[in-house]
Protein backbone atom coordinates (compact mmCIF):
# COMPACT_ATOMS: atom_id res chain seq x y z
CA UNK A 1 0.00 0.00 0.00
CA UNK A 2 1.32 3.17 -1.03
CA UNK A 3 1.80 6.07 1.29
CA UNK A 4 1.47 9.40 1.68
CA UNK A 5 5.02 10.23 0.85
CA UNK A 6 4.72 8.25 -2.14
CA UNK A 7 1.52 9.25 -3.84
CA UNK A 8 3.23 13.67 -3.37
CA UNK A 9 6.08 11.87 -5.16
CA UNK A 10 4.15 10.65 -8.23
CA UNK A 11 2.31 13.93 -8.06
CA UNK A 12 5.27 15.71 -8.31
CA UNK A 13 6.64 13.65 -11.25
CA UNK A 14 3.42 14.06 -13.09
CA UNK A 15 3.32 17.55 -13.07
CA UNK A 16 7.21 17.76 -13.50
CA UNK A 17 6.44 15.09 -17.10
CA UNK A 18 3.60 17.51 -17.88
CA UNK A 19 5.12 20.80 -17.66
CA UNK A 20 8.03 19.25 -19.47
CA UNK A 21 6.02 18.16 -22.68
CA UNK A 22 4.11 21.86 -23.06
CA UNK A 23 8.12 23.40 -22.54
CA UNK A 24 8.99 21.04 -25.67
CA UNK A 25 5.11 22.18 -27.22
CA UNK A 26 5.96 25.37 -27.10
CA UNK A 27 9.98 25.17 -28.54
CA UNK A 28 8.10 23.06 -31.01
CA UNK A 29 5.62 25.86 -32.02
CA UNK A 30 8.46 28.56 -31.97
CA UNK A 31 10.61 26.76 -34.36
CA UNK A 32 7.64 26.06 -36.80
CA UNK A 33 7.07 30.01 -36.98
CA UNK A 34 10.61 30.69 -37.46
CA UNK A 35 10.65 27.86 -40.75
CA UNK A 36 7.43 29.31 -42.00
CA UNK A 37 8.78 33.04 -41.51
CA UNK A 38 11.82 32.19 -42.96
CA UNK A 39 10.11 30.28 -46.10
CA UNK A 40 7.84 33.09 -46.43
CA UNK A 41 10.67 35.86 -46.53
CA UNK A 42 12.20 33.36 -49.37
CA UNK A 43 9.42 33.10 -51.52
CA UNK A 44 8.84 36.50 -51.50
CA UNK A 45 12.18 37.55 -52.12
CA UNK A 46 11.52 35.45 -55.19
CA UNK A 47 8.40 37.44 -56.25
CA UNK A 48 10.26 40.51 -55.88
CA UNK A 49 12.23 39.41 -58.57
CA UNK A 50 11.17 40.66 -62.06
CA UNK A 51 12.02 39.29 -66.00
CA UNK A 52 12.72 42.29 -68.03
CA UNK A 53 11.76 40.79 -71.46
CA UNK A 54 11.64 41.99 -75.15
CA UNK A 55 8.74 42.21 -77.63
CA UNK A 56 8.16 38.70 -77.74
CA UNK A 57 8.29 37.58 -74.47
CA UNK A 58 11.47 36.22 -74.09
CA UNK A 59 13.69 36.92 -70.61
CA UNK A 60 16.70 38.85 -70.85
CA UNK A 61 17.69 39.64 -67.83
CA UNK A 62 16.02 39.97 -63.77
CA UNK A 63 16.10 42.76 -61.12
CA UNK A 64 14.68 43.03 -57.86
CA UNK A 65 11.69 45.47 -57.26
CA UNK A 66 12.20 48.65 -55.17
CA UNK A 67 10.97 48.23 -51.51
CA UNK A 68 8.31 50.61 -52.63
CA UNK A 69 7.04 48.17 -54.66
CA UNK A 70 7.38 44.94 -53.13
CA UNK A 71 6.23 45.19 -49.81
CA UNK A 72 3.54 42.65 -48.95
CA UNK A 73 0.93 44.69 -47.03
CA UNK A 74 -1.57 46.71 -49.68
CA UNK A 75 -3.83 49.62 -48.82
CA UNK A 76 -6.52 49.23 -50.79
CA UNK A 77 -7.93 52.40 -48.77
CA UNK A 78 -5.78 54.98 -50.34
CA UNK A 79 -6.57 53.58 -53.73
CA UNK A 80 -10.04 53.83 -53.55
CA UNK A 81 -9.68 57.31 -52.00
CA UNK A 82 -8.05 58.32 -54.79
CA UNK A 83 -9.88 56.77 -57.31
CA UNK A 84 -13.21 58.15 -55.81
CA UNK A 85 -11.74 61.65 -56.52
CA UNK A 86 -10.64 60.86 -60.00
CA UNK A 87 -14.08 59.34 -60.62
CA UNK A 88 -15.91 62.24 -58.98
CA UNK A 89 -13.77 64.63 -61.39
CA UNK A 90 -15.00 63.16 -64.48
CA UNK A 91 -18.82 63.69 -63.89
CA UNK A 92 -20.53 66.41 -66.00
CA UNK A 93 -22.41 67.42 -63.18
CA UNK A 94 -24.92 68.84 -66.35
CA UNK A 95 -28.34 68.05 -64.76
CA UNK A 96 -30.37 70.67 -64.21
CA UNK A 97 -33.70 71.81 -63.43
CA UNK A 98 -36.11 75.29 -63.34
CA UNK A 99 -36.80 76.50 -59.65
CA UNK A 100 -39.97 78.95 -59.45
CA UNK A 101 -37.49 82.16 -60.72
CA UNK A 102 -36.62 80.37 -63.93
CA UNK A 103 -40.07 79.24 -64.87
CA UNK A 104 -42.87 81.84 -67.01
CA UNK A 105 -45.17 83.01 -65.48
CA UNK A 106 -46.40 84.60 -62.18
CA UNK A 107 -46.14 88.17 -61.11
CA UNK A 108 -49.84 88.49 -60.04
CA UNK A 109 -51.82 87.13 -57.78
CA UNK A 110 -53.75 84.49 -59.39
CA UNK A 111 -57.06 85.79 -57.57
CA UNK A 112 -57.89 88.03 -54.43
CA UNK A 113 -56.70 86.68 -51.10
CA UNK A 114 -60.41 86.26 -50.16
CA UNK A 115 -64.04 85.87 -51.03
CA UNK A 116 -63.20 83.88 -53.59
CA UNK A 117 -63.68 79.96 -51.76
CA UNK A 118 -60.72 78.79 -53.15
CA UNK A 119 -57.21 78.63 -51.06
CA UNK A 120 -54.97 81.43 -51.00
CA UNK A 121 -52.26 81.51 -53.91
CA UNK A 122 -49.77 84.54 -54.62
CA UNK A 123 -48.14 82.87 -58.08
CA UNK A 124 -48.58 80.60 -60.54
CA UNK A 125 -44.86 79.93 -60.60
CA UNK A 126 -45.35 77.72 -57.05
CA UNK A 127 -44.19 74.14 -56.98
CA UNK A 128 -47.70 72.63 -56.01
CA UNK A 129 -49.19 74.56 -59.27
CA UNK A 130 -48.59 72.82 -62.79
CA UNK A 131 -45.96 74.48 -64.97
CA UNK A 132 -44.41 75.42 -61.76
CA UNK A 133 -40.91 75.28 -60.64
CA UNK A 134 -39.20 72.35 -59.24
CA UNK A 135 -38.46 72.27 -55.39
CA UNK A 136 -34.69 71.41 -54.54
CA UNK A 137 -34.04 69.87 -58.00
CA UNK A 138 -30.76 69.26 -59.32
CA UNK A 139 -28.68 72.33 -60.61
CA UNK A 140 -25.18 72.27 -62.51
CA UNK A 141 -22.59 71.86 -60.42
CA UNK A 142 -18.72 70.45 -59.82
CA UNK A 143 -18.16 67.60 -58.57
CA UNK A 144 -14.41 67.68 -58.95
CA UNK A 145 -12.37 68.10 -55.32
CA UNK A 146 -8.47 67.86 -54.72
CA UNK A 147 -6.23 65.72 -52.37
CA UNK A 148 -2.76 65.92 -51.35
CA UNK A 149 -0.10 65.28 -53.70
CA UNK A 150 1.79 62.77 -51.21
CA UNK A 151 -1.25 60.44 -51.03
CA UNK A 152 -2.06 60.64 -55.12
CA UNK A 153 1.65 59.52 -55.74
CA UNK A 154 1.08 56.92 -52.36
CA UNK A 155 -2.16 55.44 -54.16
CA UNK A 156 0.16 55.01 -57.58
CA UNK A 157 2.62 52.82 -55.39
CA UNK A 158 0.08 50.76 -53.61
CA UNK A 159 -1.40 50.43 -57.49
CA UNK A 160 1.86 49.26 -58.82
CA UNK A 161 2.29 47.06 -55.89
CA UNK A 162 -1.28 45.56 -56.56
CA UNK A 163 -0.19 44.41 -59.84
CA UNK A 164 3.25 43.26 -59.13
CA UNK A 165 1.92 40.92 -56.13
CA UNK A 166 -0.81 39.98 -58.28
CA UNK A 167 1.77 39.03 -61.08
CA UNK A 168 0.16 41.48 -63.74
CA UNK A 169 3.14 43.53 -63.69
CA UNK A 170 5.51 43.44 -66.82
CA UNK A 171 9.03 45.34 -67.54
CA UNK A 172 10.15 45.24 -71.06
CA UNK A 173 13.63 46.74 -72.24
CA UNK A 174 12.08 48.77 -74.70
CA UNK A 175 8.74 49.92 -76.57
CA UNK A 176 9.75 50.73 -80.30
CA UNK A 177 7.78 49.72 -82.84
CA UNK A 178 9.33 50.05 -86.47
CA UNK A 179 5.79 51.03 -88.18
CA UNK A 180 2.80 52.42 -86.78
CA UNK A 181 0.51 48.99 -87.62
CA UNK A 182 -1.96 47.36 -85.38
CA UNK A 183 -0.97 44.17 -86.37
CA UNK A 184 2.59 45.01 -84.58
CA UNK A 185 0.97 45.43 -81.44
CA UNK A 186 -1.45 42.62 -81.41
CA UNK A 187 1.58 40.67 -81.90
CA UNK A 188 3.24 42.25 -78.32
CA UNK A 189 -0.23 41.22 -76.64
CA UNK A 190 0.30 37.93 -78.14
CA UNK A 191 3.86 37.40 -76.95
CA UNK A 192 3.25 38.59 -73.71
CA UNK A 193 -0.78 37.16 -73.46
CA UNK A 194 -2.13 40.50 -72.49
CA UNK A 195 -5.77 41.18 -71.89
CA UNK A 196 -6.25 44.67 -70.88
CA UNK A 197 -3.12 46.55 -70.55
CA UNK A 198 -1.42 49.51 -69.41
CA UNK A 199 1.65 50.79 -71.10
CA UNK A 200 3.35 53.24 -69.13
CA UNK A 201 6.64 54.70 -71.17
CA UNK A 202 9.32 57.19 -70.96
CA UNK A 203 7.78 59.60 -74.05
CA UNK A 204 5.35 58.71 -76.32
CA UNK A 205 6.46 57.52 -79.28
CA UNK A 206 4.33 58.55 -82.49
CA UNK A 207 4.33 54.68 -84.10
CA UNK A 208 3.48 53.19 -80.62
CA UNK A 209 -0.16 55.99 -80.48
CA UNK A 210 -0.65 55.35 -83.58
CA UNK A 211 -0.85 51.16 -83.88
CA UNK A 212 -2.66 51.06 -80.50
CA UNK A 213 -5.31 53.54 -80.72
CA UNK A 214 -7.90 51.08 -82.17
CA UNK A 215 -6.86 48.42 -79.49
CA UNK A 216 -9.76 48.01 -77.09
CA UNK A 217 -8.56 48.29 -73.63
CA UNK A 218 -5.02 49.52 -74.52
CA UNK A 219 -4.05 52.29 -72.89
CA UNK A 220 -0.23 54.30 -73.42
CA UNK A 221 0.83 56.31 -70.61
CA UNK A 222 3.66 58.44 -69.28
CA UNK A 223 5.21 57.59 -65.59
CA UNK A 224 4.72 61.05 -65.54
CA UNK A 225 0.99 61.11 -66.14
CA UNK A 226 -0.27 57.82 -65.04
CA UNK A 227 -2.58 57.86 -61.87
CA UNK A 228 -4.04 55.53 -59.76
CA UNK A 229 -7.34 55.15 -61.90
CA UNK A 230 -5.60 54.16 -64.93
CA UNK A 231 -3.95 51.64 -63.00
CA UNK A 232 -7.20 49.92 -61.76
CA UNK A 233 -9.01 50.09 -65.01
CA UNK A 234 -6.35 48.13 -66.52
CA UNK A 235 -5.70 44.16 -65.88
CA UNK A 236 -1.65 44.28 -66.59
CA UNK A 237 0.60 47.34 -66.39
CA UNK A 238 3.56 47.04 -68.88
CA UNK A 239 6.15 49.43 -68.01
CA UNK A 240 9.95 50.12 -70.44
CA UNK A 241 12.85 50.07 -67.91
CA UNK A 242 12.57 53.63 -68.66
CA UNK A 243 9.22 53.94 -67.75
CA UNK A 244 9.80 52.52 -64.02
CA UNK A 245 12.96 54.41 -63.75
CA UNK A 246 10.87 57.73 -64.11
CA UNK A 247 8.22 56.49 -61.83
CA UNK A 248 10.50 55.71 -59.09
CA UNK A 249 11.78 59.02 -59.31
CA UNK A 250 8.95 60.78 -59.37
CA UNK A 251 7.64 58.61 -56.29
CA UNK A 252 10.05 59.43 -54.18
CA UNK A 253 10.45 62.67 -55.00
Amino acid sequence: MKTKKDLKKARVKKTRVAKASKKRARAKKVREKKTAAKSAKKSAAKENVLSVRDLNGKTLESFSLDPLFSDPDIHTGVIYQTVLMYQAGEREGTASTKDRGHVRGGGKKPWKQKGTGQARHGSRRSPIWRGGGTTFGPMPRDYSYALPGELRRRAVAEGVKEKAAGGKLFVLKQLELAEPKTKLMKNVLEALKLEKPLFLVDRKAQNLLLASRNLPGVTVKTSAEVNALDLVSHRECVMTQAAYGGLLKRLKS
